[in-house]
């Protein structure tokens, strides 16, 4: 299907000259924006915006109106679940939804639409938005492990010259990539880049860039005992909900590091911190975690061989612009009838 405009009504907080770019990339967009009926931005990549904003009864019912008039939307309203069911059953002719997430399927999946409300409208996400700041993360958190920075600090705390150490050496490491999306993908190019072996594990099995071999995900609990460091970088879906499990941490070779930028639910985090405590995980970098906040009783906040990161490894202040390059791209795609990039897999939510 073909069409020489394309509506799109920004549900999301967007700045201003973003707003522009998009209409400049891609002159078939009309957009709607108003920027009274969005909450202002804290920082870039704040798709939510300020929690204490709030529209008046007036305000909603305009910011619905345009929910409802649009071909698409820049973002799922409010990111809120709810709010996506009820704009995809108020506009029949809403034609596509683009989510700010990497993982906005799980937000399509909690929406809880139909099989034909799915199929009414494309989903996509801003994957490869991200890819290359978590990579940074997760190289950040093997370096942090493999020289040791809990000693480092605790040392220096201290003021305790000791005696000298060997170090571990990354370029000398087996790196294990759970995940191969695009996080992935660009997580085990880092790390081949440096001169590491990297093995993935993987849904389907593919051949990528610099990884050895990719395994499929059933062989997991077997291929981890090869490997020196581990990333998380798995989406969210109903067949990755704890799929780094307890027998998992069980066959891991003692002392490995692992990073988590995918999603927390991914983890066993209780399996996590018995591992952390017996040193069958020597140290853990965790970016994201299954319940956010992480709770303030979390044992994660108090081990002195684990770095807490709030869930902001993702974010860079370019990430805004990358975003609005790949909706233009994917506008244009939609007017011209070709397939859209990073669709939303309808069985799995990625």
């Amino acid at each position: 299907m073909t069409s020489d405009r394309l509506k799109v009504f920004v549900a999301t907080p967007l700045e201003p000259e973003l707003c522009g770019l998009l209409t400049d990339l891609e002159p078939r967009i009309d957009l709607v924006v108003e920027q009274d009926l969005l909450a202002p931005m804290r920082w870039p990549g704040d798709h939510e915006g300020d929690p204490s904003f709030e529209r008046t009864p007036e305000q909603q019912a305009r910011f619905e109106e345009l929910c409802d008039a649009a071909d698409a939307l820049y973002g799922i309203p409010d990111t809120k679940p709810a709010a996506l069911a009820r704009t995809v059953r108020a506009n029949p002719g809403l034609r596509w939804v683009h989510t700010m997430a990497a993982g906005g399927g799980a937000q399509v999946k909690a929406a809880g639409l139909s099989p034909q409300e799915m199929a009414a409208v494309e989903f996509t996400t801003s994957a490869g938005a991200h890819g290359d700041t978590l990579a940074e993360f997760a190289l950040f958190g093997v370096f942090a492990g493999a020289k040791d920075l809990p000693r480092l600090q605790r040392q220096q705390r201290n003021r305790e010259w000791s005696t000298r150490w060997a170090m571990k050496q990354v370029s000398e490491m087996t790196v294990l990539v759970v995940g191969m999306g695009n996080i992935g993908r660009t997580t085990a190019a880092r790390f081949a880049a440096l001169g590491a072996r990297v093995i993935g594990v993987n849904r389907s099995l593919r051949e990528v860039d610099g990884v050895e071999q990719v395994y499929p995900t059933a062989e997991l609990a077997r291929v981890v005992s090869s490997a020196d460091a581990i990333i998380n970088t798995l989406p969210q879906a109903s067949d990755t909900d704890g799929l780094i499990s307890a027998e998992v941490f069980a066959n891991v070779k003692p002392g490995v590091i692992f990073a988590s930028t995918g999603r927390g639910a991914c983890v066993d985090e209780d399996a996590l911190v018995a591992a952390l405590v017996d040193g069958r995980v020597g140290f853990a970098a965790l970016d994201v975690f299954a319940v956010e906040p992480l709770p303030s009783d979390s044992p994660l906040w108090g081990m002195d061989n684990v770095i807490v990161s709030p869930h902001t490894g993702a974010l860079n202040d370019g990430e805004d612009e990358l975003i609005a390059r790949m909706f233009a791209e994917n506008a244009g795609r939609l007017l011209d009838g070709e397939p859209l990039v990073n669709a939303i897999d309808r069985v799995h939510f990625y």
